[in-house]
């Protein structure tokens, strides 16, 4: 992602990233607890495949963004906000859209499509979310957030403990997407993991115009040696649980419902439920399961992402592909 910058939608502020100029616009919806810079990596293997732009975004109580009632995390808020960015940074008729999603974000692309909220979608991408899967494992994710840090000595540790948890497997995407997942605290008397107060953000970019993966790395390791200062998690995403079954349920059903190009992409067979297992033997979506990665599929394995979604892109002819990218990656160019 080459620009960062900020996008007022009265009275809100919401960080988003942007790359490219020409092709049809990907809007890239981060997973829970995560932010935008979850697909700085991917973002740039699209850009050497496929002609297209970019628009990350830090949705509500994630990231940078600001927010009124920031605690609302309900499809119905959060779909509104995909679509006021939308609007706020392209106009009233934006480009042709390709909704992509991963986890929470991929139940917000899918309640936005469905929503017709904006006309010019064309496509949708869901990453490793299906309906039966997700609904199983929340009453366990109390636990699990639970059995996280509550914080973290420096930059470098909490990536360190990302990789090692299986968080994020890939350490070039860790270095960058941890970044927006913390922010540095000062340390108060007592013990640092239970007493932490509010002291900005890990990166302060200031009038900074183009955002890079050496100048966030940068930034993360410098912070590494400031002193009295712990990085705890930007949201505390416990707090979201009433919100939790309406991300989910319900959201097979949406999916096959929604009248354009879809593709899903899993990290394993073991995710598809009744409904959407159906749904791909009647063929009413492209899927792929990836090799074997964890649920950050775009983070693990960014250029086997890139490559399907290119792939779905130029099959449906939402995009052209690289000239220099024609080759045996997309036999059926020849």
């Amino acid at each position: 992602m080459s620009q960062a910058d900020f996008v007022l939608t009265n009275p809100h502020v919401f960080r988003v990233y942007k790359s490219g100029h020409d092709g049809p616009l990907l809007v890239l919806l981060h997973g829970g607890g995560h932010s935008a810079l979850s697909w700085a990596v991917f973002t740039a293997a699209m850009a050497s495949r496929v002609t297209c732009r970019v628009l990350a975004m830090d949705l509500r109580g994630h990231g940078a963004t600001q927010v009124r009632h920031s605690d609302d995390l309900s499809t119905q808020t959060m779909s509104r906000d995909v679509a006021n960015v939308v609007r706020a940074t392209y106009g009233e008729t934006p480009p042709p859209i390709i909704l992509v999603g991963h986890s929470m974000g991929g139940a917000i692309a899918i309640h936005t499509a469905s929503s017709g909220l904006l006309p010019t979608v064309v496509g949708l991408v869901v990453i490793d979310v299906v309906e039966g899967s997700a609904m199983d494992v929340l009453h366990s994710m109390q636990n699990f957030l639970r059995g996280r840090p509550k914080t973290f000595k420096s930059i470098d540790r909490a990536i360190e403990w990302s990789v090692k948890s299986g968080q994020v497997r890939n350490l070039e995407s860790a270095k960058v997407s941890m970044v927006g997942q913390v922010r540095r605290c000062e340390e108060e008397e007592g013990d640092p993991s239970e007493q932490v107060s509010p002291a900005g953000d890990v990166v302060t970019e200031g009038n900074e115009e183009f955002y890079d993966l050496n100048y966030v790395t940068d930034k993360a390791e410098s912070a590494t040696s400031e002193p009295h200062s712990v990085y705890s998690w930007r949201i505390d995403l416990s707090k979201a649980e009433k919100y939790w079954d309406g991300w989910f349920r319900g959201i097979s059903n949406l999916f096959l419902s929604c009248n354009i190009p879809k593709l899903l992409l899993l990290a394993g067979i073991d995710r598809l439920d009744r409904d959407l297992t159906i749904g791909q033997m009647q063929g009413k979506f492209m899927m792929q399961v990836l090799p074997p990665c964890g649920h950050a599929v775009h983070e693990d394995m960014p250029d086997k992402v890139a490559d399907a979604l290119a792939s779905f892109m130029i099959r449906h002819k939402f995009a052209e592909v690289r000239s220099e990218t024609k080759s045996s990656s997309y036999p059926f160019m020849r």
